[in-house]
């Protein structure tokens, strides 16, 4: 077996962070200086570029890169090489304290992105503060007009229900009229038919009169034929409408609880029933549209018309993941046929093909030439791949990639040279097989060109005209380089950045180190890594705990330089550190059943959640422990949130044999009481007897070790009450355990948001008192200043988030302790998978609006 690689440096804390000697009893300070982590390594990791994005029709880029005190902003000239500021950092800072009554400074401008409006003189960014209103996210968003640096507020546009799978009936529905292509029309609903009526108002035409609430019509954007002869929209008949009531047990405000509800929708409940309609405007009349090739679907994605008025499409993801086909219907008879049909034994991963790693799927799309021929992404022959299709006929014409090896993501499709700019993983014989790399191929599969060599994982943004582009690489135990190159050889441009960890590894900071190991079939390699204390010794044993999520739509372990980033803040690399330096070993791998390799190694865990790749971890611990004699196995710990919660719990009820003591935040313990969209992408549909055999709820009566059970009252994204029913049942099963309960607490509570440090420190004193066999501080007879503000239940703990009252819940993981993740980018930001969006050949022709 290869030996693991690790960052060589002997660099250990200074005085200020003096070590905890193993075997010594741990201490309130030893707590503290865990704690203090982030603090104390935030910022000093210089010089580090963030992805960058190239300004629409010109040869300049533009990122952010960390500085000594905060952030600045860069804009490079690709042809002059010429580097500036995109904008003046003080003045602007000024401008949106002034807009925004924050002080904001130069190094920390409230957003990590924007974009160009009007040429380089206006830009428009998204704050970091996100909240969540019934369920539909907004961002405040800024436009500056930087010719005399002054702010203003962009306006939210109001919303309605939107699309399904299951509508909000709650909810009013969007009422903008629809404008057709000529400009003469508008389309509405009106008493829950189709109308029109000419641009502007006047006299309303009904196309349709048999809508009715429970068996409604809706106007969908893009309706319109390009010839404003035909309209589309769909028929809906609601799905059950499943509302989830919540109390909020000690508002700041007053002693008296709150109540709201929201609507949410379980496994196996009924979805809205949707079907296209098909008018002809001219004569009034309808047009039926057989759903025979879509009868049952989970969802259905906007229709869209060919540019010569031929037809439209819409794709169809049929309810159990196991059909996707995207379906043609013919404008002038109303007949459908399936363009592209993928009908599999366990699942089409239908989430979007994107370069975020933790959510990717197989869903990609691109129409050539009004649709005669199509570009799809497909897992037909074991692994991610792309295939062109002749799409007057349907035939496939060839396919474009194929190996052992998948597409990540389409970066850009350049229909008139016939090639494909794509990210790509696994090609490398003894490598890291999540690392990224950028390729160029033709549409006929010839051509196949590298331009990344490194031994990193990479991110790269090309240039509109596809000329340059921004490669940005770096490993886990490497500080990122950002190049800018040409694509005709690859050839380097210049240098734009190279991080510096000077002052990071001068205060201690160690990397992980990389380790893999063989999963169940023997031949397939499980990679992760090991966290070990700062104060390590490799002459003692470490209890060994396991930092856990085998989510299917993604894979979690860090490729990249962020130390203090990855999951989430307490689910990251920096919590597996701050738990590790109370004397423990903490690892993180990505089992059979997550994202970003084989079929067969993503199939594995299908229609059996409960299997939480566990199989193949205790096969990497084991393989851990034979060659390092300090990996104690027979003290094993292990936690996680959400479905980590729910692997964690059911580590010790299916593998008590190897797993003995568990942390589990707000665990979906029971597939048929969470989120349906999650829940039926990888336990399939209709719900049956497979669900209980991978309930916690069902199998409790197991239980071994010891286990905490923390759970947020205001958990809007997993069902509180699901914990509570596994409470319940091990209650009713004479068991013994521990719940934390979290009065105001969201999906993040104990993690990320919400009394974080609290949370850290339960977890932390449920291993040591477990794994370690010693007594915790007494912290009700200490004081405890450490802790700070993020730790007391005041307004200053939820800063940024709207409190759960008047219909409002917090936008989970929002808090203050965000401070050290990454941002989820905004609509405005660029995205590796559609640059240059006024490009036509850009991305995705047809979008789903309901993809899981």
């Amino acid at each position: 077996m290869r030996r693991s690689s690790r960052l060589p440096t002997a660099l250990t804390l200074a005085a200020l962070v003096a070590p905890m000697a193993l075997g010594a009893q741990v201490t309130a300070d030893d707590y503290k200086r865990a704690l203090s982590l982030p603090d104390r390594y935030e910022g000093l990791a210089r010089d580090v570029a963030e992805p960058a994005s190239w300004v629409e029709g010109e040869p300049r880029l533009y990122y952010r890169k960390s500085v000594e005190g905060g952030h600045v902003f860069v804009l490079v000239d690709a042809e002059t090489l010429e580097r500036r500021p995109p904008f003046d950092h003080e003045r602007l800072a000024h401008a949106l304290s002034t807009a925004s009554g924050q002080d904001h400074g130069p190094l920390t401008l409230p957003f990590n992105t924007f974009a160009f409006v009007e040429g380089e003189e206006v830009i428009e960014t998204s704050s970091r503060t996100a909240t969540i209103r019934l369920g539909v996210q907004g961002r405040p968003t800024w436009r500056c007009d930087l010719r005399d640096y002054t702010c203003s507020r962009i306006p939210s546009s109001p919303r309605g229900r939107g699309s399904g799978p299951i509508r909000d009936m709650s909810i009013p529905p969007d009422t903008e009229p629809v404008l057709s292509p000529d400009g003469q029309w508008e389309a509405l609903i009106q008493n829950y038919d189709v109308a029109i009526r000419p641009a502007g108002g006047g006299e309303l035409t009904l196309l349709s009169m048999d809508g009715s609430e429970g068996d409604f019509y809706e106007i969908t954007q893009g309706a319109w034929s390009p010839d404003s002869r035909k309209l589309t929209a769909y028929r809906v008949r609601p799905g059950h409408q499943r509302r989830n009531t919540f109390v909020h047990s000690a508002p700041e405000d007053r002693l008296e609880p709150r109540f709201f509800a929201i609507h949410y929708t379980r496994a196996g409940d009924a979805v809205d029933l949707e079907r296209p309609v098909l008018f002809d405007v001219e004569t009034g009349t309808q047009i039926l549209v057989s759903n025979e090739l879509f009868p049952n679907a989970m969802t259905l994605s906007e229709p869209v018309w060919w540019k010569d008025g031929r037809g439209f499409t819409f794709e169809y993801n049929q309810r159990g993941h196991q059909v996707y086909r995207i379906i043609e219907v013919d404008a002038a008879t109303g007949e459908a046929r399936a363009l592209v049909s993928e009908e599999v034994e366990t699942v089409f991963n239908a989430y979007r093909a994107q370069s975020d790693y933790k959510v990717n799927g197989t869903r990609f799309r691109h129409d050539v030439d009004d649709g005669k021929e199509i570009i799809w992404m497909s897992e037909r022959d074991g692994w991610k791949h792309l295939y062109l299709y002749d799409g007057l006929t349907g035939r496939l014409r060839n396919q474009i990639t194929r190996g052992e090896w998948l597409v990540r993501y389409v970066v850009r499709v350049d229909d008139r040279a016939r090639q494909i700019w794509f990210v790509a993983s696994g090609m490398d014989e003894g490598k890291d097989p999540y690392f990224q790399h950028f390729f160029r191929v033709n549409f006929d599969g010839s051509g196949l060109t590298r331009l990344t060599q490194a031994d990193a994982d990479h991110s790269v943004a090309l240039s509109c005209d596809t000329r340059y582009y921004v490669s940005t690489y770096s490993r886990i135990d490497m500080a990122p380089i950002s190049e800018l190159r040409r694509t005709t050889d690859g050839s380097l441009v210049m240098e734009l950045e190279r991080g510096d960890l000077t002052d990071l590894l001068a205060a201690g900071w160690e990397a992980p180190e990389v380790f893999w190991a063989r999963g169940r079939d023997g031949r397939t390699d499980i990679w992760g890594l090991i966290v070990r204390p700062s104060h390590f010794d490799p002459t003692k044993k470490y209890p060994v705990i396991e930092n856990i999520y085998n989510g299917h739509q993604g894979s979690y372990v860090p490729k990249s330089f962020l130390p203090f980033l990855g999951f989430s803040a307490g689910d990251g690399v920096i919590g597996m550190q701050m738990l590790a330096e109370l004397g423990f070993i903490v690892v993180q791998m990505d089992a059979m059943g997550t994202a970003n390799r084989s079929k067969a190694f993503h199939d594995a865990t299908w229609r059996n959640i409960g299997d939480a790749g566990l199989p193949d971890r205790i096969l990497w611990h084991q393989a851990a422990a034979a060659q390092f004699p300090w990996y104690d196995i027979s003290r094993m710990g292990i936690y996680g949130g959400s479905a980590g919660g729910q692997n964690s719990t059911g580590a010790l009820l299916f593998r008590p044999d190897f797993y003995h003591v568990a942390v589990s935040y707000n665990g979906n313990h029971d597939n048929r009481m969470t989120n349906f969209t999650w829940s039926e992408g990888w336990m399939g549909w209709p719900v049956g007897p497979h669900y209980s055999e991978s309930s916690n709820i069902d199998n409790a009566w197991r239980l071994q070790g010891k286990l905490l059970l923390v759970i947020g009252e205001l958990d809007t994204n997993v069902d509180p009450r699901t914990s509570l029913q596994v409470a319940d049942a091990l209650i009713r099963a004479n068991k013994t355990f521990d719940m934390l309960w979290i009065p105001g607490g969201g999906h993040g509570a104990g993690r990320t948001s919400e009394v974080p440090n609290y949370g850290h420190r339960a977890r932390f004193d449920y291993f040591v008192k477990h794994l370690r066999g010693e007594d915790p501080p007494d912290w009700n007879r200490l004081d405890v200043p450490f802790m700070g503000e993020s730790n007391r239940h005041s307004p200053a703990s939820f800063e940024g988030n709207h409190r759960p009252e008047s219909g409002q819940v917090h936008l989970p993981g929002s808090g203050p302790a965000l401070r050290h993740l990454q941002l989820v980018p905004s609509l405005l930001t660029w995205d590796p998978a559609t640059p240059c969006t006024r490009d036509p050949s850009v991305g995705e022709t047809n979008p789903s609006r309901k993809g899981p």
